[in-house]
């Protein structure tokens, strides 16, 4: 029996959800942010004034001067690990499946963190930076070495995971609230990464730039995520309806028109058979 027409309609909630379009506001920060994604880019490699902001900074030990706080950001910096948050936004993603009766919101986050690995994995893997704690010589932009710090992934992490609850949100309300809530995290989650030492500040600043970027480009692939939709829906009920039919109870089998159900009795069937007679004797 069929029940997805049957489910409750959540008031309130509305049953055809806008998908956000390239707009001209959006090029025009998807063209600024990748200026500053290639500036930073360069600025590093030609070891330039950002080099030397990130070395007084790493120099400077902010861990050092503030003790008091480190055991605090040790734990908040864990709200940029992809593996904490994407459990927590995945658990309020899946709430939001079930009320919109859609599955977009997965299909979303999942397209946007695995975009964010393909870009920032690559990046960290080609340009092979070395973090403030393996530098090895003052000055250098710690290039071209066994490293994988650039762009800091807890921070571009950051702005996409928190990033794309505002993406999702369906009223402007809610989409304002989610877009602080994002950007509290992913500037604390830098930030963090700079006091504890684990990245440079040009890291962060990549990161949050990649992070912006993926966000950005999500409305050019919204068709593929519409049509990723459409078959995950269709491969679902192709199995509902395979499981429908294999538990349905199978019908008994039907005796053959004409034929008797049972040979009549004859009148020799009651007889004894005879028995033999055995002489004695003799």
């Amino acid at each position: 029996m069929r029940t997805d027409d049957k489910l409750p309609q959540v008031k309130g909630r509305p049953t055809d959800l806008a998908r956000p379009r390239m707009t001209r506001t959006r090029r025009w920060l998807l063209g600024s942010t990748l200026a500053v994604y290639a500036a930073t880019v360069i600025g590093v490699l030609t070891t330039s004034w950002l080099v030397r902001l990130d070395w007084q900074v790493m120099l400077f030990r902010p861990y050092k001067h503030w003790p008091e706080i480190h055991t605090f950001l040790d734990y908040f910096v864990v709200m940029g690990q992809r593996g904490p948050t994407a459990v927590a936004v995945t658990a309020w993603i899946g709430w939001c499946c079930y009320q919109q009766r859609t599955l977009r919101p997965l299909i979303v986050l999942g397209t946007s963190l695995l975009l964010l690995n393909i870009t920032v994995g690559s990046v960290k893997l080609g340009l092979g930076r070395l973090g403030p704690h393996y530098a090895t010589s003052v000055g250098s932009n710690e290039m071209w070495g066994n490293g994988d710090i650039f762009p800091s992934g807890h921070t571009a992490n950051a702005v996409v995971t928190w990033g794309v609850l505002a993406y999702l949100a369906t009223t402007p309300h809610a989409r304002r609230i989610a877009s602080v809530i994002a950007a509290v995290f992913a500037f604390g989650v830098g930030m963090t990464t700079v006091y504890l030492g684990t990245h440079w500040v040009s890291d962060v600043v990549l990161g949050w730039a990649a992070g912006v970027l993926v966000l950005l480009a999500l409305p050019w692939l919204e068709p593929a995520m519409a049509r990723a939709e459409v078959l995950l829906r269709a491969m679902y009920r192709k199995v509902r309806e395979y499981r429908d039919r294999a538990s349905a109870p199978r019908p008994l089998s039907r005796p053959v028109a004409g034929s008797a159900l049972a040979t009549p009795r004859t009148a020799h069937d009651d007889e004894l058979p005879a028995r033999e007679t055995v002489g004695v004797g003799g």
